[in-house]
């Protein structure tokens, strides 16, 4: 009698574990479809994320918004950024009209620009480099010298250090974000001597290379090996002393949008992405100081 209450007690025991190693199971395999649900879900949101996000304006921006749409469109592959390289101003005339979704501005908004109904967002710091000839053997100007350079107050490199041979400045046309940032910092709005005024950071550069006198200035993100960037006050043009404050010719990297106005979902998508950690070694390699 004890021998069958105890075969039935183990018989019993046996069938509760099935039970629960079937319990088990069926939980495992419901966890596995809500992750299945999950990946799902998402990858359709992904791919439900579509369009075109029309961006455009300033030619130093040109390099990091190129830099985080071929991140972006990659990640999403449904939408389609696209950049215009007119000018600061254009691209803050664009995002007044609507014309572009995002504006780029390599200078703060102007106060009559802000009340025309824009907000500006910074998303990135630039230096701007004071550029010379390769062949041109000074070092290091102070902001005064830049300065005196510039209005043609200084108007032989032997002045300062260099060969005895004549300045010629090559700037940015009026309204570049660059040309504003670069007049303002070293306090010489509507005094440059300028011996050319050219449409784009590019074309500076190419003005500099190809005249042993010349200087000029360009973004930080633009600088190559064709022309040799000199110290400001001993302080070179990097992303350690544009952060720190320390190299004294820099501005921001804006965003100009419509106050108030909701952009598209594929629009604020790339914004976000833009201003999110995951873009900051982006911003870095392409040359620009990101804000986190």
């Amino acid at each position: 009698m004890k021998m069958k209450r105890f075969m039935a007690m183990a018989i019993a025991c046996v069938m509760a574990a099935g039970l629960v190693a079937c319990g088990g199971s069926e939980s495992t395999a419901t966890t596995s479809t809500a992750g299945s649900t999950t990946a799902s879900t998402a990858e359709e949101t992904t791919a439900d994320l579509s369009g075109a996000v029309a961006t455009g304006g300033s030619t130093s921006v040109e390099k990091v918004i190129g830099a985080l749409s071929e991140a972006f469109m990659e990640a999403n592959p449904g939408v389609d950024v696209t950049y215009d390289p007119t000018g600061s101003s254009a691209g803050v005339t664009g995002a007044a009209d609507g014309t572009l979704d995002i504006g780029l501005s390599s200078r703060a908004l102007k106060e009559e620009e802000i009340s025309k109904g824009l907000k500006e967002t910074t998303f990135a710091l630039d230096g701007i480099a004071i550029v010379v000839n390769t062949e041109n053997t000074v070092e290091d100007l102070s902001l005064e010298q830049i300065a005196k350079l510039a209005t043609g107050e200084i108007t032989n490199w032997s002045e300062v250090g260099g060969p005895d041979a004549p300045v010629v400045l090559i700037g940015r046309e009026a309204g570049s974000g660059t040309r504003d940032g670069f007049e303002s910092i070293v306090g010489v709005e509507d005094k440059c001597a300028y011996e050319q005024e050219l449409t784009s950071t590019g074309a500076v550069l190419a003005g500099v290379a190809a005249n042993p006198n010349a200087f000029g200035y360009v973004s930080l993100a633009s600088v190559d090996d064709t022309v040799k960037m000199v110290t400001v006050d001993g302080v070179a043009a990097s992303e350690e002393t544009v952060k720190d404050g320390s190299y004294k010719i820099q501005r921001p990297f804006v965003f100009a949008t419509k106050e108030g106005e909701e952009l598209s979902a594929q629009a604020q998508a790339f914004y976000d992405f833009a201003l999110s950690e995951d873009a900051a070694e982006l911003i870095a390699a392409a040359g620009a100081v990101p804000m986190v």
